[in-house]
């Protein structure tokens, strides 16, 4: 069952044609909305594991330049320490660029500096951090040392629209997928900046109170955005994928 247009299509809102990239939220997510997929209950149709292999795919068929997630998704990916050089020059500010021939880029929004990382690529796309303006000259310099790009906020709390601006400036990205956590893809949301919600629904449920959906925002989204459905498609392994226009509230 199909409805509506192929992947990475859809109405532009200063998104590629403007001074931003293009933002499409692509979640997987269980038919209660839940965010941790280790939570989902056992189906006949398939597991986790081939969920999350449709969601990837999916996300290949986008086609865009990189990624973006919060701070607690990358500190999971990094799995780095604390390890700032033992003496340095004042790193620069407001950004620093390592790579800007990367064929992607894989994004944090890390306001005080708590991502620590081995390398300057997750998964092989390069690592760029967008930071507060609070973060400490020590980390500046760690990321230097490490080879990961950052953007530094003018303010203590991060300015979305203009670092995606300095996203598209410096990268050249057209497009980015948005892929958690919840607070992330709620501030996103609220502040006009996705264009498009992708979600992969799984056979599944998690049902405990007080777990995360795979969106959150204080005091919620009513007013702030409309949905507007554009493709709906069965899947493999008893899996939807749902596509959303995301209209002004």
């Amino acid at each position: 069952m199909t409805t509506g247009s192929a992947a990475g299509s859809g109405t532009a809102r200063g998104g590629a044609s403007g001074e931003l990239p293009r933002i499409v939220c692509h979640m997987v997510t269980s038919i209660d909305g839940r965010l941790h997929p280790s939570r989902f209950t056992a189906s006949p149709d398939g597991v986790v594991k081939d969920w999350s292999r449709l969601t990837e795919g999916l996300h290949d068929s986008y086609g865009g330049e990189g990624w973006i997630v919060g701070r607690a998704t990358m500190q999971e990916m990094a799995k780095g320490e604390p390890h700032p050089p033992a003496a340095f020059e004042p790193p620069p500010r407001p950004h620093h660029i390592a790579r800007r021939d990367a064929k992607a880029i894989a994004v944090t929004f890390d306001r005080g500096g708590r991502v620590h990382y081995r390398a300057g690529e997750i998964g092989g796309d390069h690592a760029v951090a967008v930071l507060g303006s609070g973060v400490a000259d020590a980390h500046l310099a760690e990321l230097v040392a490490d080879g990961v790009s950052y953007i530094v906020s003018q303010t203590p709390d991060i300015d979305l629209r203009a670092a995606l601006a300095v996203l598209k400036r410096e990268f050249g990205v057209s497009q980015l997928l948005l892929e958690g956590g919840a607070e992330i893809n709620g501030a996103f949301l609220a502040a006009g900046l996705v264009e498009e919600l992708s979600v992969v629904v799984a056979p599944a449920l998690d049902a405990d109170l007080d777990v995360q959906g795979i969106v959150a925002f204080p005091g919620g989204l009513k007013g702030r955005v409309q949905l507007r459905l554009i493709g709906c498609d069965r899947l493999d392994h008893g899996a939807v994928h749902l596509r959303y226009e995301v209209l002004p509230g």
